[in-house]
């Protein structure tokens, strides 16, 4: 019961860590990355779709990426979701068939910004884990077949789970803004 309890903690903490490094792509450094694309989202004949379900991506150059539609009647509207996409700021031009999106070179205080984000959302990745850890503590504290001991026991093993997942957030956003800072 006490392993079950832990396992369960243990595969969303894993989820969270998961979903977090997703969100730090999605964050843009001085390169074009097809991920910072990827959740766009475009208003395809009235339903909001990614942009990943309705192009291919590819990046050429450091700083340039070429979107190719699978449906070429789509073009307008991706261009359009594109260029009015928070945080990218980048320029757009198509020639009927496929799409240029070239990211400006990112400023010192632009960088800073961005760096601010990913420990935004590094610390509501860590707010999850706690609260997944709390979900779990009151679980043990819960079983009334277990001894004490063995509870006792289960709380030390989450607090190392717990930690050990705090860490690979810890990691991953160091590396983040090493990658956002530079130059």
């Amino acid at each position: 019961m006490i392993s079950d309890v832990l396992a369960e903690a243990k595969e969303k903490m894993h989820k969270s860590v998961e979903a977090a490094k997703d969100d730090f792509s999605n964050v843009r450094t001085g390169r074009a990355n097809p991920a910072l694309f990827q959740k766009i989202l475009v208003d395809y004949y009235g339903s909001p779709t990614p942009l990943g379900q309705l192009a291919g991506m590819s990046n050429p150059e450091a700083r340039t990426l070429v979107i190719t539609p699978y449906d070429k009647g789509a073009l307008r509207e991706i261009e359009r979701a594109i260029v009015n996409a928070p945080n990218l700021g980048a320029s757009v031009g198509n020639d009927g068939v496929i799409i240029r999106a070239t990211l400006p070179e990112l400023t010192e205080e632009r960088r800073k910004e961005f760096v601010k984000i990913v420990r935004a959302k590094g610390e509501d990745a860590k707010i999850s884990i706690r609260n997944i850890r709390r979900k779990a503590k009151d679980d043990l504290d819960a079983l009334k077949e277990v001894g004490d001991d063995e509870v006792a026991r289960g709380e030390k093993d989450l607090e190392a789970i717990t930690k050990s997942h705090i860490d690979a957030i810890d990691d991953a956003l160091k590396k983040k803004e090493a990658e956002l800072l530079e130059v």
